[in-house]
């Protein structure tokens, strides 16, 4: 898994949220993306990490078949 496909799905789930400043999910799609984008390097390691450990495995696998 790259950390590049899963911020650009958060990305696809922020821009489909209407934006609503009153609406908690378009705010936290909104901040989580900004936050994890300032931070790409840090969550870069997180998802290589979390690949070592196998949490994208079952994704993996689907995406094969």
């Amino acid at each position: 898994m790259k950390a590049e496909t899963i911020l650009a799905e958060l990305d696809r789930l922020r821009k489909d949220a209407p934006k609503d400043p009153t609406d908690i999910e378009y705010l936290a799609l909104h901040h989580a993306f900004c936050f994890v984008s300032y931070k790409v390097t840090d969550f870069r390691k997180y998802v290589a990490e979390a690949t070592q450990r196998g949490e994208f495995a079952q994704f993996d696998a689907s995406a094969d078949a």
